[in-house]
């Protein structure tokens, strides 16, 4: 009997070109897809994944993960910068809606034995131990959202598109005539539409609250804001004060509603420590080296990884910028860059 897989469908072009592979495969697909809120423009990611399924014949059930959405991506996204932390709701997503809500739904209700998605990230198994390896395209790459999957959900995770470039992608599509074939890129963050920014929607959620701009070395008063969540670590643009160098925002008070500023020397730190870790598999090791990422869009660097129980304190070859709180640091393999783990700062 030929295994049925759920494909988590979002109406975009890489999740409907995963489910074509998979059926010209000879698996029995059926797409998914989760409806995250009360709002046209999820109505439409829906409708959307819909029309992908009807035009593959494959069939199709919809999720509604709007309150599980609502409190584990949208308000941790806003009490994280209620609270001065950087926050990474995509990662959030996959952990509580596409590998959480929505694979439970596929696996526990619909009874697949397998789930894909769209993502662009390579499993492979060696001695019942499952590992996440980069894609085959480079630029695509998404091992970084994924380091909270567990390994009975890479048990049962297929990524179709591991060893394809994204052009490719988008020829298969067209080849094809899919629905999504003129697709545009998904934005980083879903719940917030242009021409809405992450500035905007956070002044449309908090009031304008009055703080000050404080030099982080001398303790002096620089200037005046309207809210500290305007802000991130490592932010240059925007501040609005005159100053021999470029000033960036070095660190954040989010109770005394501060905003310390400083120049770019003052955001190099060598050293962190990450609570709550995730291991991807066990690494049966306490002390090793590793290639670490602390945002995505970051070149992995070089450090040195101790891990006491559930934290890890990390110690990098060269001192890296911007840390901040919130963001997630993830470790790979210094050999062939497979995923070790990772967890937030």
């Amino acid at each position: 009997m030929n295994k049925t897989v759920a494909v988590a469908l979002s109406g975009g072009l890489d999740s409907s070109v995963a489910a074509l592979i998979l059926k010209n495969k000879g698996y029995n697909v059926i797409g998914v897809s989760a409806k995250t809120a009360e709002t046209e423009e999820a109505e439409q990611v829906i409708k959307n994944a819909e029309a992908i399924a009807k035009k593959l014949n494959i069939p199709f059930y919809g999720f509604n993960a709007v309150n599980i959405f609502k409190d584990k991506v949208i308000n941790y996204f806003e009490n994280s910068y209620k609270n001065g932390i950087t926050p990474n709701p995509c990662i959030m997503c996959n952990q509580f809606i596409k590998w959480g809500a929505l694979f439970d739904y596929a696996v526990n209700k619909l009874g697949a034995d397998l789930f894909a998605t769209g993502h662009y990230a390579k499993i492979t198994v060696t001695d019942n131990t499952y590992r996440l390896y980069p894609a085959f395209d480079e630029h695509k790459d998404q091992l970084y959202f994924l380091f909270s999957l567990t390994q009975h959900q890479l048990s049962k995770t297929m990524f179709p598109l591991a060893n394809l470039k994204k052009d490719e992608v988008r020829k298969i599509a067209q080849e094809n005539e899919l629905p999504s074939k003129s697709a545009k890129e998904s934005q980083d963050i879903c719940f917030i539409k242009a021409p809405l920014t992450t500035k905007k929607y956070l002044n449309n959620l908090f009031s304008p609250q009055k703080g000050t701009f404080i030099e982080k070395k001398t303790n002096k008063k620089l200037g005046e804001h309207s809210g500290f969540w305007q802000y991130t670590i490592g932010q240059r643009k925007g501040i609005g004060i005159a100053a021999p160098d470029a000033l960036y925002v070095t660190d954040i008070d989010a109770n005394h509603n501060i905003v310390y500023v400083g120049y770019r020397d003052e955001l190099f730190f060598n050293k962190l420590t990450l609570n709550n870790i995730t291991q991807s598999y066990p690494l049966n090791k306490s002390e090793f080296e590793a290639l670490v990422k602390i945002r995505y869009n970051m070149q992995a660097v070089p450090a040195n990884i101790k891990i006491n129980g559930a934290s890890c304190s990390i110690e990098f070859k060269n001192p890296v910028t911007s840390i901040a709180r919130g963001q997630a640091c993830v470790l790979y393999d210094t050999n062939d860059g497979h995923l070790l783990g990772g967890g937030f700062i």
